[in-house]
């Protein structure tokens, strides 16, 4: 039996979580933006850093920082069926 959690915004993720993006809830600018820097629905990410008022992701076997602004508006589920070794595939 499968139970997904609901989405939460990328700012409120537990460090080293595995999640993949459900949702952008931000305009056309901030959706290129974040595709630009490779990061689409369905990505898979984890929190490997908090600096500040920022995270730090990886996310395909690169680091990412992104601000806590911009996090807000990124929602995860989280997904414990995913490999969680630093790369994320």
């Amino acid at each position: 039996m499968s139970h997904t959690a609901p989405p939460i915004p990328l700012s409120e993720l537990q460090h080293d979580t595995p999640a993949r993006i459900v949702e952008i809830q931000g305009g056309r600018h901030l959706t290129r933006r974040l595709l630009a820097l490779g990061l689409r629905q369905g990505s898979l990410l984890s929190v490997v850093q908090r600096r500040g008022q920022g995270l730090v992701l990886a996310t395909g076997g690169g680091r990412i920082a992104m601000g806590f602004g911009v996090a807000e508006k990124v929602h995860v589920c989280v997904d414990p069926e995913a490999r969680n070794d630093g790369g994320l595939d």
